[in-house]
């Protein structure tokens, strides 16, 4: 249901008083003939026109907007749809057939420990600490120079709602030329009309448009009555529309642009949650990377010692002290402990992969045969929590609390605007006109600028929608999606005081571990030297002395695995509490804004050239290469 009404005072100049005001226009004769006439032919200028909109219809648009497709890139369909298969055949070592002793490669190819240890020993070394490995990552991980893009991606969608209230410039032209059979000669048959109206849009933030505009038109006619057969009028026209009630208030044109900014902080706290995650990340590995190595460490003692059990054992049964099982239990004990030292070092070339693809250190890629040693050591200490403290820490700190409460002011404006929306629409239009009138351009400006004629007009626009069901499904929609939001807020709440005291029960149970395993390792080492020299009076056999020394090994890695898990616990309470371990003042920035809009590659940029079908291979159909645009690293 819409109503309209308007009122107002017209006060226009007519062609009679034009030519009473101005005493130098002289009097106007008609050019024309009206009654009877013969039919006209269309003007050059017309024809001119209508000729090039044809031929640009018909040639250079044709492709853009009649004719043809643009390209599209593709590939082959055996790519999308066949599975090849890995040549792993072509990669096999050849065999070199039986060996000494008519044993085969496979029982002479057995690597040695010296061969293992001369893998490592080739390798250069580089000492890093965790501060290094910190601020690598902070520099150079790819994860967080993708994360950083998110705020000026979000930034962009501000500067795009702000852009909504900026002023347009319009212009509208319009050429026209009537031929129409009159039945009285007081009425044209033959009229041309040129008209040509800048103006400036203004949006406002109150919800209404604000208009000036300047209608210019130039008029012929063969009325042979007219007063001026060829005239010129120039207005000046200020018009106002106005919402009422629905989109009225800046609360309400706002909306977009308060929601824009709500994103943007979001996305900084997902960037900043992004840049603990990463650092946290970094810790875990290094302290990974350093259990791998400790306990590469043991197994090759333990190897040691199993080589020193066997010198023993080969003197004890030359000296006719001891059979010759001992010798065999010995070399059995050897050969055990090389699997143990392989699967070590391929542990530690793995962790060390991973922290540097975390901290993608520049002339430090994940192929180069360069080994990290870690200098900082773990220092464990004895902590007494305030566990309540603690968690109120977290759920302060923790950036998925503040990016849901962001997300909670964002509804509560989504609210707000779908209750406006659900009212009725009622528009306030004014206009104001200046009108001026003259048998030339010059004239009909001077009139404009004396302002004797003038009017205005003001109306009343109201649509009410019968049931408004729709809008009201908005309302309770918004509502419901705030309402979800609450209990998330509460939900992750809850889990963030779950992680909080987790990870302070598995610091204390830590702490615990790694004074049991130091106790474990001392008694088993004394445990190793009594079964030693049991064995050297002949109360003890290999057997025994293995044993010792696999247990001694055993409660070894127990101790540097408790090390690392309690380091790597305090990580996972950092984490928790939103906070870093060991690292203060690390700030971050997002990616600068681009000084100018980046080029962006099309789809047939991205694939193969060898992959492209032959229909691309157009002129023009792909882009020079290098037009795609790069963002600069930001400065820490």
């Amino acid at each position: 249901m819409s109503k309209n009404a308007s009122w107002g005072r017209t006060e226009a100049p007519s062609q009679a008083s034009v030519c009473q005001r101005a005493a130098n226009v002289p009097s106007w004769k008609p050019r024309w003939s009206v009654v009877p006439r013969s039919r006209s032919v269309a003007s050059p200028a017309a024809c001119a026109v209508g000729l090039c909109a044809v031929l640009v219809l018909a040639g250079g648009c044709s492709d853009a907007y009649l004719f043809s497709d643009p390209p599209t890139a593709s590939v082959r369909k055996e790519r999308l749809r066949e599975i090849g298969r890995l040549p792993i055949d072509q990669f096999r070592k050849p065999d070199p057939g039986p060996g000494p002793g008519g044993s085969s490669a496979a029982g002479t190819g057995v690597p040695d420990v010296d061969s293992l240890r001369a893998r490592f020993q080739a390798m250069e070394k580089l000492a890093l600490t965790l501060e290094d490995c910190r601020e690598s990552a902070l520099t150079n991980n790819l994860d967080l120079r993708v994360a950083r893009v998110d705020p000026t991606i979000a930034a962009q969608q501000v500067s795009e709602e702000e852009a909504a209230f900026e002023s347009a410039f319009t212009l509208r032209g319009l050429w026209a030329e009537t031929d129409t059979p009159t039945a009285s000669t007081l009425v044209s048959a033959q009229a041309q009309s040129i008209q040509v109206e800048p103006g400036v849009r203004i949006p406002l933030r109150t919800g209404g448009t604000a208009r000036v505009g300047l209608p210019l038109a130039r008029n012929k006619n063969d009325n042979p009555f007219s007063t001026l057969p060829e005239s010129y009028t120039s207005d000046l026209e200020l018009s106002l529309s106005h919402p009422l009630l629905r989109g009225a208030g800046r609360r309400a044109t706002t909306t977009a642009l308060r929601v824009a900014r709500y994103n943007q902080q979001a996305s900084e706290a997902q960037t900043k949650l992004e840049v603990i995650r990463q650092l946290a990340a970094v810790d875990r590995s290094y302290w990974r990377l350093y259990r791998a190595r400790a306990e590469l460490d043991v197994r090759q003692r333990q190897y040691e010692l199993a080589v020193e059990q066997l010198n023993r054992a080969r003197r004890r049964v030359n000296a006719g002290s001891a059979s010759e099982i001992e010798v065999v239990r010995a070399e059995a004990g050897v050969a055990d402990q090389l699997d143990a030292i392989i699967r070590a070092e391929n542990d530690v070339l793995a962790q060390q992969r991973e922290i540097k693809r975390i901290i993608n250190k520049p002339g430090l890629t994940i192929d180069t045969e360069v080994a990290i040693v870690p200098e900082t050591l773990p220092d464990p200490v004895e902590f007494a929590f305030e566990r309540s403290v603690l968690a109120d820490t977290a759920v302060a700190n923790r950036m998925e609390m503040l990016e849901l409460e962001l997300r909670l002011a964002a509804d509560a404006a989504n609210i707000a605007f779908s209750k406006n929306q659900a009212l009725p629409l009622l528009t306030m239009d004014y206009t104001y006109r200046v009108n001026g009138l003259g048998a030339s351009s010059q004239d009909s400006f001077r009139q404009l600028q004396q302002n004797d004629f003038e009017d205005w007009s003001v109306g009343l626009n109201a649509e009410v929608p019968i049931g408004n069901e729709a809008a009201k499904s908005r309302v309770r929609r918004s509502i419901l999606q705030r309402l979800q939001r609450l209990g998330t807020k509460d939900a992750r709440e809850l889990a963030i005081r779950q992680e909080v005291l987790d990870a302070i029960d598995a610091i204390q149970a830590g702490w615990q571990r790694v004074l049991a395993a130091r106790q474990s390792t001392i008694l088993n080492a004394r445990a190793l030297q009594a079964e030693q020299r049991q064995f050297d009076v002949g109360e003890s056999t290999s057997t025994d002395v293995l044993d010792a020394s696999a247990r001694l090994a055993q409660s070894q890695s127990a101790e540097v695995l408790a090390l690392t898990d309690y380091q790597i616990a305090q990580v996972d309470l950092a984490f928790a509490t939103g906070t870093l371990l060991g690292a203060a003042r690390v700030a971050w920035s997002p990616e600068p804004q681009p000084e100018k809009p980046l080029s962006v590659p099309t789809p047939a940029e991205t694939i193969p050239s060898e992959e492209r079908e032959e229909s691309l291979a157009q002129p023009g159909s792909v882009p020079e290469s290098g037009a795609g645009g790069s963002l600069s690293e930001a400065p820490r």
